[in-house]
C-alpha cells in the first residue's frame, strides 16, 4: 500500500493500541452529543464548550507526560504556534461539521467521511512523504471513488458533510504530523486557541439570557464530560500518527464510521438500495486497503525473519 518509516517494535505497537482507543471512543462519540443536543444546546455552544473544557484535560496530560517545559518552548515558538493555529482551524471545522451532523440525522453521511478518510491519508502520505502506493491501494482509492460519485447519486447532490469531514481531519493529521510539538503538547496549545474565543462566546450567550449550561445538572454533566471525551482520543491520536504511517492510521479509523454507520442505521437513517451500493463500493475500497496492509505487515515479518 504505503511506506514509510515508523518507530521501533515496542513503541509501534503502543502506538497501533493507542489508535484503536481513540477510533473505539471516536466510534461512539456521536451518542454523546446527540445527547446535548437533546438537552437543547445549538452546534456552536457545544463547539465553544467542548474547547474550553478540553483545556484543563489537556493541562492535565502535558503535566502527567512532564512536558511542561516543552510546552513553554512551543509556545515562545512563532513558527510551531503558526502549524498548530492551522490544526486548530482544521480541527474546528472538522468539529462544528460532525456536531451538527450528527444532530440532524446525518450520521450515516459522517460516517462515509470517515471511510474516506483512510484514502485521503493514503493520497497525502503519497504527495507529502513520498509514500509509495501500490496497485491495491491504487485500486483501493478507485472503488471508494466510484462509492462518493454513487453516493452523490443517491442523495442528488455531492456528500459535502462527508468530502468536508474527511479532508478537514486528513489535513489536520497531514499539519500534525509536521508540526514539531508532543501530542499532549499540541493538543493543549490548540485547546487554548480554540478555547478563548469560545469562553468569549459562552459568556456572550450567558448575557443574551441564550446559555444552556447552568440549565439543568444533566446538561452541566455532559458539556463538562465534553472535554475529556474530546481531549482523550485526540492526544492518542496525535501521539499515534506522529510514530506510525498514516496508512497504518487510516487502517485503524474504519473502526469509528462502523460503530457510527450501525449508530446511524439503529436510529432509523434512510438508507435506500443506492446509498448501499455506494457503501458496497466504498467497503470494497477499505476491503481492499486492509489486505493491502495485512500483506505489507506479513512481508515486512518474513523479511525481519529472513535477516534474523
Amino acid at each position: 500500500m504505503t511506506q514509510t518509516s515508523s518507530a521501533p517494535g515496542g513503541e509501534a505497537r503502543l502506538a497501533l493500541t493507542a489508535g484503536f482507543v481513540c477510533y473505539l471512543i471516536w466510534g461512539f462519540v456521536p451518542l454523546a452529543f446527540q445527547a446535548i443536543g437533546k438537552l437543547g444546546v445549538g452546534p456552536w455552544e457545544t463547539l465553544a464548550h467542548r474547547t474550553f473544557w478540553s483545556i484543563p484535560t489537556a493541562g492535565l496530560l502535558v503535566l502527567l507526560a512532564g512536558q511542561a517545559r516543552h510546552a513553554a518552548g512551543v509556545l515562545r515558538s512563532p513558527r510551531v504556534m503558526a502549524w498548530l493555529a492551522l490544526s486548530s482551524v482544521l480541527i474546528a471545522i472538522n468539529w462544528i461539521i460532525f456536531i451538527w451532523a450528527v444532530n440532524s440525522g446525518r450520521l450515516l453521511e459522517t460516517s462515509l467521511g470517515y471511510y474516506i478518510n483512510p484514502l485521503v491519508n493514503m493520497a497525502a502520505g503519497a504527495l507529502l512523504f513520498r509514500e509509495r502506493v501500490d496497485r491495491l491501494g491504487i485500486g483501493a482509492m478507485a472503488l471508494a471513488g466510484v462509492g462518493v460519485v454513487i453516493q452523490a447519486v443517491a442523495l442528488g447532490h455531492l456528500p459535502l458533510v462527508s468530502l468536508a469531514l474527511a479532508l478537514s481531519f486528513g489535513g489536520y493529521g497531514v499539519v500534525r504530523k509536521r508540526v514539531a510539538a508532543e501530542a499532549q503538547t499540541g493538543l493543549f496549545v490548540e485547546c487554548l486557541l480554540l478555547g478563548v474565543p469560545g469562553v468569549v462566546f459562552i459568556l456572550w450567550l450567558n448575557q443574551q439570557g441564550q446559555g444552556h449550561f447552568a440549565q439543568n445538572a444533566a446538561t452541566v454533566a455532559w458539556l463538562l464530560a465534553s472535554g475529556p471525551i474530546t481531549a482523550v482520543p485526540l492526544v492518542l491520536f496525535s501521539w499515534a500518527a506522529r510514530r506510525i504511517p498514516l496508512s497504518a492510521m487510516g487502517f485503524l479509523q474504519f473502526i469509528a464510521p462502523t460503530i457510527s454507520f450501525t449508530i446511524g442505521l439503529v436510529e432509523g437513517e434512510p438508507f435506500t438500495p443506492l446509498r448501499a451500493v455506494s457503501f458496497l463500493f466504498i467497503w470494497g475500497g477499505a476491503a481492499v486497503f486492509a489486505f493491502g496492509a495485512w500483506k505489507k505487515g506479513r512481508d515486512l515479518a518474513r523479511a525481519a525473519q529472513s535477516a534474523a
